[in-house]
């Protein structure tokens, strides 16, 4: 019997070169999660109807993760085997970036429901996303030994930062470059419009960057690999119930943790606009077209760019972190300091002084788009990598399906629409997922040797 090889490591600019495509991908994120929801309230929607049209988003993510996750293991193309799915979530998601804030103009076209338009294509571009988003995730399977797990996704949250405070700091760059971030009722401010243009543009060229710079290994190569010595054959699309069914018990409590993380992350997306409108500008939850309103919208986007910019600095310390105290203990504590910064978005009155609440936000989206991510695949057998990526993002979807089921209605019926208050549950949540990290997550499977060769034996 042909003995297997071991996958080689990856020097960080071959994992920075297929990583790149995540940079443009979170920028269409940031530019959505900073703008949907004043979208959507520019284009008529009320506060407690948010959460249920930001239920696209988790809806078509627990649908289109574990299909393309499947069908990305179990096929190949002369592109190869995820970048055929990267190109074509970039281009649908750039279209769905024109049409978006252009709902209004567009509805004067067909005589359709300006509101419904937005809902179909913030559809589309969440759809897009995940057919590009989950391959991003399974190449660092593919590629990488799993020594350098943690080192890859780390790197991935590095772009994932650059992108998302690009996409999140446009709409406010565009104001002070003199264009508009105001616009006649049932319309969207020219300044959140062409913020999306450009994200388009560079959605495009990141992911282009990816596939033309990245070579993919050839199913050959993978089943000379001594990870891929037990399964060979290619699975069935039925399978992927089976693979539910008999996920592993690691996988499991990361999911219990990952539930209470996007609950708390999809509560400040939502509410965020909402909540700085009415408990630090003082507006009613009905005024949403003024320009106090859509300046809380532009501060939005700004302290969304605050939080991805202070987690690019930490995903650099994740793996030496990880190496010192464990890789249970690091997200542990990252999560711990994003519930704090949620909470403390509450008792800081002046909006100047919000970027400290974002310190600790960006510490914990560092480790969520990182550390559950280098845990799992410890457990996961390389031939289900895709798949088993698709079915670990049902526990960042349901949480998201609940949340934006009921948050509506708390939110007005509870809190009286002042939505800063649930910002606040949001912080509470985040402090539960770190607890149940630290009870339920088992310590690291790898040793501190390990974990300081995947540091030291990296080279550019």
């Amino acid at each position: 019997m042909m003995a297997k090889k071991i996958k080689p490591e990856l020097s960080i600019s071959r994992i920075i070169n297929m990583s790149m495509g995540f940079l443009g991908i979170q920028m269409a994120f940031g530019l959505q999660n900073g703008n949907a929801s004043r979208i959507l309230a520019n284009l008529g929607a009320d506060v407690h109807e948010l959460s249920w049209f930001w239920l696209v988003a988790p809806i078509t993510g627990l649908i289109v993760q574990p299909i393309i996750g499947h069908m990305g293991d179990n096929t190949w193309s002369p592109l190869g085997r995820r970048k055929p799915y990267f190109l074509i979530g970039a281009v649908l998601c750039a279209i769905g970036l024109v049409l978006l804030p252009n709902a209004a103009s567009v509805t004067q076209m067909f005589a359709a429901n300006a509101l419904l338009l937005a809902v179909i294509f913030l559809a589309m571009m969440d759809a897009s996303v995940n057919i590009a988003m989950e391959p991003f995730r399974a190449l660092v399977g593919d590629m990488l030994p799993k020594h350098q797990g943690t080192l890859g996704f780390s790197i991935q949250t590095i772009l994932i930062g650059i992108g998302a405070v690009l996409g999140s700091y446009l709409p406010d760059w565009l104001t002070k470059l003199g264009v508009s971030n105001v616009a006649p009722e049932g319309f969207v401010a020219d300044n959140v419009i062409y913020s999306f243009y450009v994200g388009a543009a560079l959605l495009l060229a990141a992911i282009l960057y990816t596939i033309i710079s990245t070579r993919e290994y050839s199913p050959k190569e993978f089943a000379e690999f001594e990870e891929d010595e037990k399964e060979k054959e290619y699975s069935r699309f039925s399978d992927i119930f089976k693979d539910f069914a008999t996920i592993p018990t690691q996988m499991k409590k990361l999911g219990i943790v990952q539930f209470f993380s996007w609950f708390a992350l999809f509560t400040m997306w939502v509410f965020t606009t909402s909540a700085l409108a009415t408990h630090h500008f003082g507006l009613s939850p009905e005024d949403t077209h003024s320009k106090e309103f859509n300046n809380a919208g532009d501060l939005t986007g700004k302290l969304f760019g605050m939080y991805n910019l202070w987690a690019v600095p930490f995903a650099f310390l994740l793996t030496p972190i990880a190496k010192w105290i464990g890789k249970k203990q690091t997200h542990a504590l990252a999560l711990l300091c994003g519930g704090m910064g949620l909470i403390s978005m509450y008792f800081i009155k002046d909006v100047n002084h919000l970027w400290v609440s974002m310190i600790g936000l960006g510490f914990a989206w560092a480790s969520i788009l990182a550390m559950p991510y280098a845990m799992l695949i410890e457990v996961i057998p390389q031939k289900k990598m895709g798949v088993y990526m698709g079915i670990f993002n049902f526990f960042i979807v349901i949480p998201q399906i609940i949340n934006g089921l009921f948050g509506g209605p708390i939110v007005s019926n509870v809190f009286g629409k002042q939505a800063m208050d649930y910002v606040v549950v949001g912080g509470v949540c985040m402090l539960i997922g770190a607890v149940v990290t630290m009870i339920f997550i088992q310590s690291d499977n790898e040793t501190p040797k390990k974990i300081e060769k995947e540091i030291q034996q990296v080279h550019f």
